[in-house]
């Protein structure tokens, strides 16, 4: 079996060497880059499974490589800052990334998280195509079509939609949405988190996010799907 790549994007040599150390002990293959551009070149050049990506960097800082990758790339992004308020946290979110680590951080919940976001996107891939009403999920492509209209996701937000689907009509706690794409993550504790994830799903297969037909918010609650709006 081919061992996954993980890139690391981050200018502290230290940090840099334990992270690699680590995650070659757990079988991975690690790359890295120390700024932002350097970081980009790398993912069109060797296509890793995922990014972790330092917010400081000394070039382009985390949030616009970020960005910038999410225009044309799917690879997923975890976040790695010294920044711990809830605020830096929700922006690394809106920007992209699929998860955020707080440094210093333990190897350990670093792997797991690491094993969650793969783990997700093997799932994803187990199958070719779902359907159910108005919506498709095309599993090669990552692509959902609305009503005829197609939406490239990133694959958390492709993960969120297929959650969604697979319960039509069902009221999900944030709770609930949580446990089941993020597991035991300490971020989505705060149930701000899946709400952007949420608001960045709703931009990309609503026609109108701000008066949504599809993901209905559940005052106090969480979020229902109606397939057929």
């Amino acid at each position: 079996m081919t061992q996954q790549r993980i890139l690391i994007i981050d200018d502290d040599p230290d940090i840099v060497t334990t992270v690699k150390a680590n995650l070659e002990l757990d079988g991975f293959t690690v790359l890295s880059a120390t700024d932002g551009a350097l970081g980009l070149a790398a993912v069109h050049a060797n296509a890793p499974d995922l990014v972790l990506l330092d917010l400081g960097l000394p070039d382009i800082d985390g949030i616009k490589v970020c960005q910038t990758l999410r225009r044309d790339s799917e690879v997923p992004v975890i976040m790695l800052s010294a920044r711990d308020t809830v605020a830096d946290k929700l922006l690394g979110l809106e920007c992209g990334a699929d998860d955020y680590l707080v440094k210093p951080f333990n190897a350990l919940e670093l792997s797991a998280r690491i094993r969650t976001v793969l783990r997700r996107i093997r799932r994803s891939e187990t199958a070719t195509a779902q359907r159910n009403g108005n919506i498709i999920l095309d599993y090669r492509s990552h692509e959902a079509t609305i009503q005829g209209r197609q939406a490239r996701l990133t694959r958390t937000e492709f993960s969120l939609l297929e959650l969604f689907v697979a319960h039509p009509g069902e009221t999900l706690t944030r709770d609930f949405i949580q446990s089941q794409n993020w597991g035991d993550s300490k971020l989505y504790s705060h149930s701000r988190a899946v709400d952007v994830h949420v608001q960045r799903l709703r931009k990309k297969i609503e026609e109108s996010p701000q008066v949504p037909r599809f993901i209905l918010t559940v005052a106090g609650v969480g979020y229902r799907f109606e397939p057929n709006p």
